[in-house]
């Protein structure tokens, strides 16, 4: 990564990274423990998948597959791709995302005024061939001067965590977290900053947070990858299988949260605290307060602030949308706080 001069930030690549922590004032006083989430939505695309659109093009690089002139391709969610076109766009190479048709409108609108050729294809199972992580990698194979990102089972992934965001966490707690906490797609930061804090205490405990429709909290609690009853309308996260990332992690517990409990947190944290969260965040945070009950007050938890929640205001932040998946916001039962918001009934006669 390209250094940063007397604080100054000298291009796109020197500006991933080296994120704050936040302390969550609301969950802290609520748990007795402090709850620190990692502000990964200061990286310059927005979002934790910065780093490893970061990491995974330079390992191309390094090997020799990506030269001047290439092409990216990947198969995204959404915001590795969003990392991948702004690295891209930094280093002189195309850029061509598949994506599911599911997710949210916001994130192909940035995708594409980023400049990335985006191809929208319908959501199916990993096991079907015509999955877009699959899809994506066919192409790439065909394509000359093209190679693919594949961030579920490149292990730069997880590299790109392992050699910055367990670093930074160690550094900025001066070593004292008791507990790490994230959901996982790819499993890349999970398997990364686990692999990074084990080896510097071992009774660090590891938590995957599991959002309603993903395996990935039956392997950890039974061994067992079996599904859970969902969809969930997170993005990005839960999964149906292990990936080359994941495996071989040591996690200690798993922690399930539902869709209702995730849009109650970020509608909290935004209405009382100012937070503006992604649906991501919400199961982190849900998944770090279920942590600190477990270990009781006291207790240092990190957790990840993956991006904000702009990218979701036609669904996470759209009452007709939750509406219609069974969900509702959470509303302050009090009067909010003077000058907090004004009705136009209110302005009017405050003129």
């Amino acid at each position: 990564m390209t250094e940063k001069t007397d604080g100054i930030i000298t291009s796109f690549e020197s500006g991933i990274g080296n994120t704050p922590l936040i302390r969550l004032s609301r969950l802290s006083e609520l748990t007795g423990c402090d709850i620190l989430g990692k502000a990964e939505f200061l990286n310059p695309g927005g979002s934790v998948k910065d780093r490893a659109a970061l990491w995974m093009i330079r390992e191309h690089e390094k090997s020799g597959a990506l030269a001047p002139g290439g092409t990216v391709v990947e198969g995204t969610a959404g915001n590795t791709g969003i990392g991948i076109a702004h690295v891209c766009n930094a280093r002189g190479y195309d850029c061509i995302i598949y994506m599911p048709d599911t997710q949210s409108p916001e994130k192909v609108a940035i995708l594409r005024t980023l400049g990335a050729e985006v191809r929208e294809v319908p959501a199916v199972p990993y096991r079907d061939e015509m999955n877009y992580q699959k899809q994506a990698g066919r192409f790439a194979a065909s394509l000359p001067g093209a190679v693919w990102a594949n961030q579920f089972d490149n292990t730069a992934n997880r590299l790109a965590h392992y050699e910055s965001t367990g670093p930074e966490i160690w550094r900025q707690t001066e070593g004292k977290v008791d507990a790490f906490v994230a959901a996982t797609g790819t499993g890349g930061t999970l398997a990364g900053v686990s692999r990074f804090l084990k080896e510097q205490r071992r009774d660090v405990q590891i938590v995957l947070a599991d959002p309603m429709g993903s395996a990935l909290h039956s392997w950890v609690t039974t061994g067992e990858a079996s599904m859970s009853k969902g969809p969930s309308i997170t993005e990005g996260i839960g999964n149906s299988r292990v990936t080359d990332n994941l495996a071989g992690t040591e996690i200690d517990d798993s922690v399930q949260i539902t869709d209702q409990d995730m849009v109650t947190m970020v509608y909290q944290e935004l209405l009382t605290e100012g937070w503006f969260f992604g649906s991501s965040t919400g199961i982190n945070l849900c998944a770090a307060v279920e942590t600190a009950k477990r270990l009781g007050p006291g207790h240092r938890i990190v957790t990840v602030l993956c991006d904000s929640g702009h990218k979701y205001q036609s669904r996470l932040f759209n009452e007709a949308f939750l509406a219609e998946k069974g969900l509702r916001p959470w509303k302050p039962q009090r009067p909010l706080k003077t000058g907090a918001r004004f009705s136009t009934k209110a302005r009017a006669a405050s003129r």
